[in-house]
């Protein structure tokens, strides 16, 4: 257990850590009608349909076409929990610098967010790679950069991906080489004076949205034994291209819960704070993923 500062006055308000708010928010927002009650896995039907044949004018009948109906079983597989017993002692003799708001607070900005951010794109690398869906290593330059993008679109729209609904989640420096690349053409706003103007890359061509996410969350694989860190196989990922409605994330359940002092036999006299969320992404059908969605990631070992 972390050694606690006691101090004769303090200021009660912890001074705010730099973070980010959750940065996958839209994933968890697609596919409304798909929702996981009483189980944690999910059957999605899969159906194939033979197609037309020339009609025969002369024939009674029509000709016979074939059907098949599979299906695909996803399973929510990140549950987590954490349990903090707090004296009310350390309450009192820390000016409440120590109390279940504060605790809350920095839990949500260091802990609970960037994880779920972590696993979200992680995992989405791990479906993407095993439905074979497009997974580029090469460097991405000023040179190269409007060229790759070009080439993600034109695949994209020949698979038919409705490109409005496309995201771009791409590293900080992705999107700086992106401002800077070789050919780019911007329209510059100016207003009040040269302080005024704005080179910020918020769309390109027909996305929309393209979204910086903190590199650190953007890796291939992570370790959440105890919290999240970066896996010894972790590679940087560059750019997620996707459209959100070929996945589906969830948080089936979220728990956050304090016990005054005295309600739990195993912790006395102190405050109890329990906390659990349980969730999960995965690809709305293999083939779908494997169509709307593009990633550059560094190659594995």
């Amino acid at each position: 257990m972390a050694e606690l500062s006691y101090v004769t006055q303090f200021l009660p308000r912890i001074i705010a850590m730099y973070g980010h708010l959750l940065m996958s928010d839209e994933l968890f927002h697609s596919n409304e009608d798909i929702n996981i009650i009483n189980t944690k896995d999910i059957r999605l039907p899969k159906i194939t349909v033979s197609g037309y044949k020339d009609h025969d004018r002369k024939s009674l009948s029509f000709n016979t076409g074939t059907y098949g109906n599979d299906w695909e079983t996803k399973t929510l597989d990140h549950d987590r929990d954490i349990e903090l017993a707090i004296d009310p002692m350390d309450v009192d003799e820390t000016n409440k610098v120590v109390s279940i708001g504060n605790f809350q607070v920095r839990f949500e900005r260091t802990q609970a967010i960037p994880e779920l951010d972590c696993y979200t794109f992680s995992k989405l690398y791990a479906e993407a790679k095993r439905v074979g869906a497009s997974i580029k290593n090469d460097a991405i330059t000023t040179a190269n950069i409007l060229a790759n993008f070009d080439a993600d679109i034109e695949a994209m729209e020949e698979a038919g991906v409705p490109l409005e609904r496309v995201i771009m989640y791409c590293t900080p420096k992705f999107k700086t080489l992106l401002k800077n690349a070789e050919g780019i053409q911007r329209t510059l706003e100016i207003t009040g004076g040269a302080k005024g103007i704005d080179r910020r890359v918020r769309s390109l061509d027909d996305i929309s949205k393209i979204k910086p996410v903190p590199s650190s969350r953007l890796k291939t694989a992570y370790d959440f034994t105890e919290g999240y860190a970066v896996a010894s196989t972790g590679k940087q990922i560059n750019y997620i291209l996707i459209d959100p409605d070929a996945q589906v994330s969830r948080v089936k359940y979220s728990y956050i819960k304090v016990f005054t002092p005295g309600h739990d036999s195993r912790t006395a006299d102190k405050y109890l704070y329990q906390n659990r969320r349980f969730n999960g992404t995965f690809a709305l059908l293999d083939e779908v993923l494997k169509q709307g969605c593009i990633i550059n990631a560094e190659a594995e070992a």
